[in-house]
């Protein structure tokens, strides 16, 4: 399983390479993460400055919505069958 950093941990290791203390590999290897990883943070930072790691319950807009609209798609499932029931029972007592 990967290694879990949070966020706090890779916005520290941005600032450090963005402040020029020193290369994205002497910082990564300075604070002991592979290259990549660190360049993977880099780009969702330039990516989405504002919340670059969601995650630990902060979701992204997009899939703060995303939850949202799936919720309301159950609950008018759920609503939509209590109505085809009582549909169902009153035309059955109509006869």
């Amino acid at each position: 399983m990967a290694k879990q950093y949070s966020s706090e941990f890779k916005m520290e290791a941005i600032k450090r390479v963005e402040s020029s203390e020193g290369s994205i590999a002497s910082v990564a290897k300075e604070l002991g993460v592979n290259t990549n990883t660190l360049h993977g943070w880099l780009k969702k930072f330039r990516e989405k400055p504002d919340v670059p790691f969601p995650g630990s319950g902060k979701l992204s807009t997009d899939d703060e919505l995303i939850k949202k609209l799936e919720r309301q798609i159950r609950d008018l499932r759920e609503e939509n069958e209590i109505l085809k029931k009582a549909a169902a029972y009153f035309a059955k007592n109509l006869k």
